[in-house]
This record gives structure tokens, sequence and C-alpha cells, in this order.
């Protein structure tokens, strides 16, 4: 049941008399639901419990915070079809997809519960001591990852489950030791509030200290800025859009004792389409692209707007077919009339730039809140002299620039902003011939890919899911896979520190089987 109220810890909590509705896209009508803002004596009383909870979870084993993961999975689960009918409800987005967002969510906990199990993701290193080295002895140092604190995790409007309540931020930070303080997304809070009374569940049925996670709501920005510069919260996890990330930023370092904001923001995800492809495989891959860029309305962090050849024939025929193929495909609707209203506007703003061609525009008509798509093309040189056609425009839009040769297909690749991903397209052979190209592109990007799409990430220990700014605000991070977890930790060195109360992963006896770094070599044996 949707209460419309904050989670402050395990208490339900409706102080404020402020409220607000979510909204159905797909009705282009309020929901039934009513929600009430935080307080700041809410929030107060969210980051204290956070604050409290820390002093003992973060001595917690890896199994039992294992165990708690693994219980939010299944309560989750146990949710049923009100948490699906929710999402569909608030996102507009179809009951398939939320069915497989919502297993992405619980793969993820599961997947984080198991690097506990397993241990060695704290990366303990160990220096044993060198009392008869000349010429000065050495002293037993040993080091380990160890948990910041109290995170605040700001809610993702294109992924109500995944990146949003109890997703990878959430999951990642409570696998680090690091209560979590969500503010919940405004366009879905009713899904958030269901997701949220598993997290709850889930921590009283394994015995976590209460404040280990809450969940508040809120309309505007004033609530996440207070919860960013509460002096008690020592991190921060976002997904959206650059302007929402740099303010966050921004915010975070102005504090007496900046903290680290890890945000996910903006990326038009550059593909390369190489001679080879589009002798060998123009129309696949104009297939292919037509439904990446539609894939969920254009909503998605990884969508293609950006595709990049050398002028030809085949280039052209490349461009064609992606017309017709897009133009076959049926508009969706988008998650929010404001969403909707910012797409219609970058759609036709960058329409409206000089040497820009429509390549396809879908121009049927169609019921509120659903977007139509759009393909333009442009010369590499007005692309170069106009950086607006580097913005993202989020929704199912991209840009095909024509490039004179190589070297201006380079040149365009330099002066582009940091993305997500990169993708070329080819045969093997022939990016051994452009390794220019490869490595400009490598340069900008987090991911790069081989004949392939950008949309789709999985989640898995390799994933990198971040890259240059402004695609976030820090490259050497991903937001998605289990090594997401290394951005709520610092290090901490022991130097000369009695045995029986190091912590169980760098004692020499090695108690909990993991792998370690042990004057210089990683090994599983004692010491």
């Amino acid at each position: 049941m949707i209460t419309g109220k904050n989670y402050i810890g395990k208490e339900l909590s409706s102080k404020g008399s402020n409220t607000y509705t979510t909204f159905n896209p797909q009705l282009n009508s309020d929901t039934e639901w009513t929600f009430h803002e935080a307080t700041k004596e809410e929030i107060d009383t969210a980051v204290d419990k956070a604050y409290e909870a820390f002093q003992g979870y973060k001595t917690f084993s890896g199994e039992k915070k294992a165990e708690f993961l693994i219980a939010i999975a299944e309560e989750i689960e146990a949710l049923g079809d009100p948490v699906i009918e929710a999402y569909t409800k608030e996102s507009g987005l179809p009951e398939g997809r939320a069915k497989g967002e919502r297993g992405r969510t619980m793969g993820q906990l599961r997947a984080f519960a198991t690097l506990l199990k397993e241990g060695s993701w704290v990366e303990a290193t160990i220096d044993t001591a060198q009392p008869d080295r000349e010429p000065m002895p050495k002293t037993d140092i040993r080091k380990i990852l160890l948990p910041i604190g109290p995170i605040a995790v700001f809610g993702a409007s294109n992924f109500p489950f995944a990146f949003s309540t109890a997703g990878g931020d959430t999951a990642s930070a409570l696998a680090a030791g690091c209560p979590v303080i969500v503010k919940s997304h405004p366009m879905h809070s009713g899904t958030g509030e269901l997701i949220a009374s598993a997290v709850i569940k889930a921590a009283e049925r394994t015995g976590m200290p209460d404040g280990v996670f809450s969940n508040l709501n809120s309309s505007g920005i004033d609530v996440g800025q207070q919860l960013v510069l509460h002096p008690k919260i020592k991190g921060v996890g976002f997904t959206g859009s650059i302007k929402g990330g740099t303010a966050l930023y921004k915010l975070a370092n102005e504090r007496k004792e900046p903290i680290p904001v890890f945000a996910e923001m903006g990326s038009i995800n550059p593909v390369v389409a190489l001679p080879s492809a589009l002798t060998d495989k123009s129309g696949d891959w104009a297939k292919q692209y037509a439904g990446s860029i539609m894939l969920g309305g254009g909503q998605f962090c990884t969508n293609p707007g950006l595709i990049l050849g050398i002028k030809s024939t085949t280039l052209d025929g490349f461009i064609d077919t992606l017309g017709t193929e897009i133009e076959k495909l049926e508009p969706t609707c988008m998650l929010h009339p404001n969403i909707h209203k910012n797409y219609e506007r970058g759609k036709k703003e960058l329409s409206g730039q000089g040497g820009t061609n429509v390549v396809a525009a879908y121009e049927s008509d169609v019921a509120p809140n659903v977007a139509q798509q759009k393909v333009l093309t442009v010369n590499g040189s007005n692309f170069l002299k106009n950086p607006k056609l580097h913005q993202e425009v989020f929704g199912p839009f991209s840009i095909v620039v024509r490039c004179t040769d190589a070297a201006e297909l380079e040149q365009v690749l330099n002066k582009l902003e940091g993305q997500l991903t990169g993708t070329i397209l080819g045969n093997a052979e022939e990016i051994k011939k452009y390794d220019n190209i490869v490595d400009a592109l490598q340069g900008r990007v987090g991911r790069i890919i081989f004949n392939g799409v950008p949309t789709g990430v999985e989640v898995c220990p390799s994933m990198q899911h971040g890259g240059p700014f402004p695609a976030s605000t820090d490259s050497r991070f991903t937001s998605v896979g289990t090594s997401a977890a290394r951005r709520w930790v610092r290090p901490v060195a022991f130097q000369n520190w009695p045995a029986a109360s190091l912590p169980d992963a760098l004692k020499d006896e090695n108690p909990l089987g993991i792998f370690r770094l042990v004057d210089g070599k990683h090994t599983a044996a004692k010491i």
C-alpha cells in the first residue's frame, strides 16, 4: 500500500504540510497518490539515524551484509504485481520493461552479495616488518578499504528500479558498509515507497540497525540540497542531467568538509561507422541503430545520439536506410510531460542549426507525451564549428555527421566532450588502419564497443559505466557493476598495529580466506 509518507529509518512519517502527486504520462493525468514533502526535522532525524547506524553497520561481516542484500532482493520480488503496476503507471513504460528492470535490480543486489561473501574486494595489502633491513628497519604496514559513512542517493527518472531506491548506488553503498538515505524521484515516488518498504522489511528481518536506510520524498530541490550540505552525509550518488549533477557537485565542494559526488550525467555516445561496416552490413546496422535510438523512448543514457562516417555513397545509403527504418517504428510515451517538453525543445533547437538536414521525422499525430523520432545529418565542418550540435537531446533523436575524410573524423572526435560510450563499426583488420580514430574515441569514453549498440549495460565486474566529464564527475569510477562499491570506501593503513586488534582481513591467520597482496604477491595463504 502506498501511503505517501517518508521512511525515516523503519518509521513512516508525514510531519510536513506540503504535498505533491505523481503523474501518469499514458493517461496524461495525476495519479491518485499524494506524497508528503520531507521536512528539515525529518531530514535531520534520518541523517542522525544513519550516522548512528553506521557505527555498528560498518563493523558487520561481509556475510551479514550479504544476507541483508539478498533479503532486499527477496522482499522486492515479494511485492509482486502492485509494484509493477505502480511503475508502469508513474513512468509510462510497459510491463515487460518493468519486469526486466526489476529482475536486473534483484540481480545486482545478489551480485554485490556474492562479492561480499568472497571478500577479496576490500583490497587487503600487507607489507610485513623487516627489523633487520639495512640501512633502516622496515615496520609492518597493512592497508584495507573501509566505508566512508552515510550516503545520499538521488533516484533517477528513467530507471525507477535499477537506478533509484534500491538501485546500483544504494546496493553498492550498502555493500560497502554505508547507510543510505534516498531522495526519491518525484516522478515515481509511489514506486519508490513500495521498494523502500521492501528494504525496511529486509533490514528488520536480518537485524540491521534502525537508520541503515531511509527514503525521503520531495518534488523540488530543497530536500536534496539539505542532504548534500548535511555534515553527517559523507558521499552522494546521482544519475540524471548535467545541470543537476554539476549543481550537486558544486554544492558538495562548497561545504566546510567537501564530500565526493559520483554523478552519472549526459552523453551522446558517438558511433563511428568505418567504410567496411557500410559496405558489408549497411542495412543491418541501419536497422539495429534505428531500434537502439528508439529503445525506451530514447530515454537511455547510452542512447546513440551521434553517428559519424566518412563521405561516400555507402554512407548515403546507410543514412537513407536508417531514415526509412526509424520511421517504421511506433513512437512511445515519455516519462513525464516535462521530459517530453524538453525533448521537443531540444529537437527544435538542433534542427534549426545551420547546415542540418532532416533524414527522418515521424510526423503522424500521436497521443500526449509521445516522442516523435527525428534524425538529422550535418557535414563535419559544420559540426566542428557549432558546439550546440554536441548537446544531448534526451529522447529518440540522433545526428549523422558526414566527415570529409579520416582526418576530419578524428578532429570531430577530439572536439567531443566526455562520453559514457563510444562504438566502432567495421572489421578487425580495418580498425588497425584507423588506430588514430580508435585512440581518439578511447580518450573520450568510459566504454568502447566494437560492432554493437551502446544501449544495454551489463551488470558485471568488468563493466565501466562512467566517463570523462560531463559524462560523469569522476571517470575513475563506475556506477554499474560490482566495482561501483569502491566509490564508498577509502584506504586506511595500519602501521605496526597489534595483531589481535587488526581487521580480520589483515590478520596473519587470514580468517576470511580472501586473496591479499602480501609482500608483493597475491595469495590466500596465511602468513
